[in-house]
């Protein structure tokens, strides 16, 4: 048997590099490269055998946890079928890395993670950055992944990376398992030498299936849609994953069934569909909540039904309501006592086209969608185009991004009021155009998330859209961005503070406390006083970007015009008003009030907290 004598790090960056993916006949390498930033714990080990291998390209990130949003931006721009490899130095490198994890893992995206560990021979032990542990000699910081990972190993000797590998991918690339993967790797391990088989090191190809639906369920899938007289499709992101978009924009035509989307499936079908009723649940639209409250049928496609989807359980309120879920996941599949499909929603949307050929909903309730369609489109652009003075309210700055934006631009979002606002009021016209990461709503996932897309996209446009409290938490990508060439237009909006928590704080009578940037008041002893100044745009300036200031709508259209002629990342500073927010429609979230207060103002809320969870249900 031929072997290549390697160390266990040029062993695993030499199976990575050999790694590619198929569907519908196309082939394309998995892995895209590695991000990442050396220590002690890395560099003489994957460190060097990216230096040896430099096809594999290395990518130095400014901080771990950037590194991996990085990775799931490109990951789910690539539609789950690319992905990098991200490694940290033992330690606090590694721990930044957990909530990167969290995130990939939440949003069902492939990202395999590289964290240093400690020795595995332990007479040098406790190392630098070494946690100790006095009932066990086998634990790290490393432990901390394993609750948010997919698949966890810790390579202690060189050859158990034989075992690993191929485990590792099958998770990376399945639609069903995939998310975050961590391949703990002890520093001495790394640098080991050993005699790999050669067969380890050729080309792989991982076929991604598009598996059709059971025969029995599909048939009671359609008599259930046949016999329902208000059906409704919640779609979801994995619509977008296994590009139904075009499959679904027919089958929504042919039946007249409306269809809301969530925020992981905004984009399944264009804004002026006339089947297509915008955001579902919390950040939903008027239609799309309305029609989901009177629903007899709910047919779930490629959605988890997160709290937001559906509106903490008020969403769908007929008595008789019943669910169909089409998932590759079964564990998604089988939520709310669904009929569970597990298939590829491409193929289970076409396979429905055929079944139910003939069949439509009542001519009513086909026109009532399309009334609630064309009444969205104008509230849109009332919310869009209607001056509201000056600081300039959030709404005004999404509607001059997007009509200012093409078709195959894309915008980016994850944290704060911006998410809800752009689930409700952009009008998506690419099945990639809006990119949400609000599986966890990760603050700091912006810029950086931001990167990942253009990586993937390099031909688009990509338009972050980052309130303060996101830029503060980590903009240090900014630079990564300028250092690789990969041009982003960046629209910071300061509003003094957290605009969405602030809200959320007014509403369960708490008044803004703790969510401004402002001064202590020596009066009050509380942060009440005059706002903190903060220059964003000399912030911006000194990681490298072109950096325009806007005042008002008009500033913001000179610059948006402006950003567009630069080759290199421009951030463009404008101040909104955090008390001009865009409306709430037909919807409510859970969020507990206190039970008992001195406080009057919390005292109401819990009233109308109470009331308000009467509507929850369960789905039996």
């Amino acid at each position: 048997m031929k072997t290549k004598r390697l160390t266990t790090a040029q062993a695993l960056i030499q199976f990575l590099i050999h790694q590619h993916v198929e569907r519908d006949g196309k082939r394309q390498p998995f892995f895209a490269g590695c991000l990442g930033i050396f220590g002690h714990g890395c560099i003489a080990g994957v460190g060097q055998a990216l230096l040896q291998y430099p096809e594999f390209r290395y990518f130095h990130t400014k901080n771990e946890q950037a590194s991996v949003h990085i990775a799931t931006a490109f990951a789910k721009m690539s539609n789950r079928l690319r992905a990098f490899a991200c490694v940290s130095s033992i330690g606090p490198g590694a721990t930044n890395m957990v909530t990167g994890a969290a995130t990939a893992t939440i949003n069902r995206l492939p990202v395999l993670l590289l964290p240093g560990d400690i020795f595995a021979r332990r007479n040098v032990g406790p190392v630098l950055q070494q946690l100790e542990h006095p009932a066990s000699q086998d634990i790290s910081v490393n432990d901390c992944f394993r609750p948010v990972s997919k698949y966890w190993d810790r390579i202690n000797r060189a050859d158990q990376l034989m075992n690993a590998l191929p485990e590792m991918m099958r998770v990376l690339t399945s639609q069903a398992e995939t998310g975050a993967v961590t391949l703990a790797l002890p520093q001495d391990v790394q640098t080991e030498v050993f005699d790999y088989p050669a067969a380890l090191f050729e080309d792989r190809v991982w076929h991604i299936p598009r598996p059709a639906p059971e025969a029995m369920l599909l048939d009671r899938a359609v008599e259930l849609i046949r016999a329902s007289q208000k059906p409704l499709i919640v779609a979801g992101g994995g619509v977008l994953y296994s590009e139904a978009h075009e499959a679904l924009a027919k089958f929504a035509e042919q039946t007249g069934l409306p269809v809301g989307e969530t925020q992981a499936g905004k984009g399944s079908l264009r804004y002026d569909h006339p089947q297509n009723l915008g955001a579902i649940g919390v950040t939903g639209t008027f239609g799309a909540n309305i029609m989901a409250r009177e629903a007899d049928l709910v047919i779930g496609l490629g959605t988890r039904y997160s709290d937001f989807t559906t509106a903490s359980k008020t969403a769908f309120q007929n008595p008789m309501v019943r669910f169909i879920n089409i998932n590759m996941a079964g564990f998604d599949a089988f939520k709310h006592s669904a009929l569970p499909i597990v298939a590829d929603a491409r193929v289970a949307v076409e396979t429905l086209s055929q079944a139910l050929s003939g069949w439509q909903v009542s001519a009513s309730y086909r026109r009532r969608a399309g009334k609630f369609n064309r009444a969205w489109d104008k509230e849109v652009d009332r919310l869009y185009h209607t001056p509201t003075g000056l600081p300039v309210s959030q709404a005004e700055v999404i509607g001059a991004v997007n009509d200012f934006s093409r078709p195959q631009d894309v915008v980016l979002c994850a944290a704060g009021s911006l998410p809800g606002d752009l689930h409700k009021l952009w009008r998506t016209r690419d099945p990639k155009g809006y990119h949400l990461e609000y599986g966890y709503s990760c603050m700091g996932y912006e810029v950086a998330g931001g990167l990942g897309a253009k990586m993937a996209a390099p031909e688009r446009e990509v338009y972050v859209m980052v309130g303060d409290g996101s830029w503060l938490m980590m903009s240090s990508e900014l630079l990564t961005s300028v250092q690789e060439g990969c041009k982003l237009t960046v629209v910071l909006l300061d509003n003094h503070g957290f605009q969405s928590i602030g809200g959320l704080s007014q509403a369960i009578g708490h008044g803004t406390f703790g969510t401004r940037y402002r001064f202590r008041n020596p009066k009050t002893g509380l942060l009440d006083g005059e706002n903190v100044p903060v220059d964003f745009a000399a912030n911006a300036r000194s990681l490298g970007a072109h950096v325009i200031s806007a005042r008002d709508i008009n500033d913001l259209k000179a610059a948006l015009a402006e950003a567009r002629q630069q080759t290199k990342t421009t951030v463009i500073v404008i101040e909104t008003d955090a008390e001009k927010r865009a409306p709430g429609y037909e919807s409510w979230w859970d969020v507990p009030i206190a039970e008992v207060s001195e406080i009057k103002s919390v005292k109401a809320a819990r009233k109308g907290y109470e009331a308000a969870r009467t509507k929850e249900r369960y789905h039996l």
